[in-house]
């Protein structure tokens, strides 16, 4: 019994000894004993209740899903489970603070629950995170189409300050008895979801037992990451794809590509572990790992009389970082690199996820004197239009676009179109994926400035890259001012 419901039954108590010694007052007490039911009632009812939303919250949510499960048990019935994680939340309190982040948990609370059903249940049991309790013995294909309808309800635009707001939500489905016993139930439903989330997002997924062998898995990946973070970057290593123009042939830089030799498993994806690093924290000492590292590296090239541009990924959560800036300016400072020598490609879904936040940040990229790039363009949602209000000097196609282009009409017409676009706008542009010579012939058709992919170049590690980049005849140099080096053919790195 909790404290409240102890309270409301110490005052119910007295007040049924008061009526027993002074019954003349019977109707005053009366009214008084059915107030203090009706506040141990409320209190018990809050104390099921998620206070910002008004939802069940966990413990109303099990209580509720034992009723159903013993139900089902009797007649054979069956029930499902939605994990629902809404995509990228945090930058909404990051950006517009918690009360609005607050008015967009209780309109997504407001949402689920007019989608459900009387005999369903919606509960909020995570900082973004809900559970749906899908009652009336549900087929696969059912489950699916709640499913659909949570995630097209919850892409309407929310009103946040006046501004329109999108969201996307990724979840997880299980089916009982079909994906586990009780006990495992909604830990089954939350693998599907970050099953989900790592596909893309923007996706539900039913469970697999897949997915728990991978929670576990990953468990064990993070563990050994982690190690080889904190111990001088064990099995960490960059390889660097090199980019040349599209007209001189001319090297204009590389992208840095972080590779992890694990100790027993061997090669590992970044596919792989970079989401585990993003799940469990890792990903701010990675990254800024990758920094430092490619500093170094640029370092150890000019020292060789080899110039280069060096372009790195940066993720969401790197984003988010309140001192990332600072913390590129160290890295330069520690190995007297030029910023320009640095561009950070940030994928177009991150860099729309919260434009007002990715604009300022871009802006002090620019004042620090680092270019910024727009990757993956294409494989996104947003426009040009949009992209145009952000500081970036260059854009990046995805490389789906440039695989489709030779079969695709709506591709070719993508890529003519965010080439045309971007130089109106005074951005280069780059396609990555070029692996055949009739995508290459394509790209230059359409004006692409800078080419990268297989058919250029394979990653490779930094003194290979150096091996690579000298046995070319057109490799940029460390630029001299006053010599006709500083005027070269075709597109300066």
């Amino acid at each position: 019994m909790s404290i409240f419901e102890r309270l409301s039954e110490t005052v119910r108590a007295a007040l049924a000894a008061l009526w027993r010694r002074q019954p003349e007052s019977s109707p005053q007490l009366l009214r008084a004993l059915q107030e203090a039911h009706d506040a141990r009632m409320a209190l018990k009812d809050m104390a099921h209740r998620d206070p910002l939303t008004g939802l069940a919250n966990r413990l109303l949510f099990e209580d509720r899903l034992d009723g159903v499960i013993r139900r089902a048990e009797q007649a054979g019935d069956r029930f499902s489970v939605l994990f629902i994680d809404l995509d990228g939340f945090r930058p909404i309190n990051e950006s517009y603070g918690h009360l609005a982040g607050d008015a967009v948990l209780r309109e997504v609370g407001r949402r689920l629950d007019e989608l459900a059903r009387q005999s369903d249940t919606v509960a909020r049991v995570g900082s973004d995170q809900f559970l749906m309790l899908v009652d009336g013995n549900p087929e696969t294909s059912a489950a699916a189409v709640v499913a659909s309808r949570v995630r097209s309800t919850l892409a309407q635009p929310m009103d946040v300050g006046g501004r329109g707001l999108k969201l996307s939500c990724s979840i997880g489905i299980v089916l009982y008895p079909d994906h586990g016993p009780r006990a495992k139930l909604i830990a089954h439903a939350e693998a599907a979801m970050i099953a989900a989330k790592e596909a893309g997002g923007g996706l539900h997924a039913f469970f697999e037992e897949r997915m728990e062998a991978n929670s576990e898995e990953q468990l064990n990946l993070q563990s050994d990451l982690r190690h080889a973070i904190e111990h001088g970057a064990q099995g960490l290593s960059l390889d660097y794809q090199p980019k040349i123009n599209s007209k001189t042939g001319r090297l204009t830089g590389v992208e840095a590509l972080l590779r992890w030799q694990h100790p027993q498993h061997g090669a590992i994806s970044p596919l792989v572990f970079v989401p585990v690093a993003e799940r469990f924290g890792l990903i701010a000492g990675l990254g800024q790992w990758v920094i430092e590292e490619t500093c170094r590296q640029l370092r150890i090239w000019q020292d060789e009389g080899l110039d280069l541009r060096v372009a790195i990924n940066l993720s969401v959560h790197q984003l988010r970082q309140g001192d990332l800036v600072e913390r590129i300016e160290q890295a330069l400072n520690a190995h007297r690199i030029n910023p320009d020598r640095i561009m950070f490609e940030v994928a177009e879904s991150v860099a729309m996820a919260d434009s007002q936040a990715s604009h300022r940040l871009f802006e002090q990229f620019l004042r620090l004197g680092v270019q910024v790039s727009i990757d993956d363009f294409g494989g996104g949602h947003a426009s040009l239009s949009q992209l145009r209000k952000l500081p970036a000097g260059q854009l990046k196609i995805d490389h789906r676009l440039v695989r489709d282009m030779a079969h695709d009409a709506d591709a070719k017409a993508v890529v003519d179109a965010a080439v045309r676009l971007s130089h109106a706008l005074g951005m280069d542009v780059v396609a990555k994926g070029v692996e055949t010579a009739h995508q290459q012939n394509m790209l230059l058709s359409y004006g692409c400035d800078e080419l990268q992919g297989d058919l250029v170049g394979k990653p490779m590690p930094g003194a290979q890259m150096a091996t690579w980049a000298h046995s070319s005849e057109a490799v940029p140099r460390p630029r001299m001012a006053g010599t006709s080096e500083a005027s070269g053919e075709g597109h300066q790195p």
